[in-house]
């Protein structure tokens, strides 16, 4: 059968690094995944982080982020990734999602990362005939970007600025074929390196903190 590689040109890297204009919701179906209607959808893409606040009725969505894996332009319904409201309470009135809004990462030259694992529980006892184990929490690991440096692009600024304040950002990678991965990251180190009939390049290296969301 035909290959369906994907090819690694024209990826992109964005770090969240403001946030847009509220969108109103006008429902929330309670769903798995859930399911919620905005005044617009124009602004969003699949991958995008949204914060929701002020709704009526279904609570428990206010000061939570949601990542956007679906969005269905005619009916202005985007679908939260991996969020099960079956069990929420319906909803009411009101309530607000302002999404984030991206900053480009511009030179890069390759990435790696998502390389966690989870950790081992040892639960051997007396009985045992051999070492007995049972998984424990998923460490999502690290994301690695290497980047030519520009010193003007606000991308790399943005990098750098998360270096030095030590806040954790929203990151998202987006493949050619339109997938995204979206995690929140710290920014452990962003060194430079040189050399002979080389350009200067930049490695940052990302702690993820909590999960990947693949849309």
């Amino acid at each position: 059968m035909p290959s369906t590689a994907i090819s690694a040109q024209g990826s992109t890297v964005s770090i969240g690094t403001t946030t847009g204009s509220a969108l109103t919701i006008t429902a929330v179906s309670l769903t798995n995944p859930c399911r919620v209607t905005l005044s617009a959808v124009t602004a969003l893409n699949k991958g995008d982080v949204i914060t929701i606040a002020g709704v009526v009725g279904t609570t428990q969505l206010n000061g939570n982020s949601f990542v956007v894996q679906y969005i269905e332009p005619t009916t202005k319904i985007v679908t939260l990734a991996g969020l099960d409201a079956t069990g929420y309470t319906t909803y009411t009135s009101g309530g607000t999602a302002t999404p984030v809004q991206w900053t480009k990462i511009s030179n890069v030259k390759s990435y790696s990362g998502f390389d966690g694992s989870a950790s081992e529980i040892e639960r051997t006892n007396f009985d045992s005939t051999a070492k007995e184990f049972i998984l424990g929490l998923f460490d999502p690991g690290a994301f690695a970007i290497e980047v030519d440096q520009d010193n003007s692009d606000a991308g790399q600024l943005a990098l750098m600025t998360a270096l030095v304040t030590g806040v954790a950002k929203n990151f998202k990678l987006l493949l050619p074929n339109g997938n995204t991965a979206t995690f929140t990251a710290y920014v452990k180190k962003f060194n430079s390196q040189g050399a002979v009939d080389q350009a200067i390049r930049r490695s940052a290296e990302l702690r993820i903190s909590g999960s990947i969301t693949w849309a």
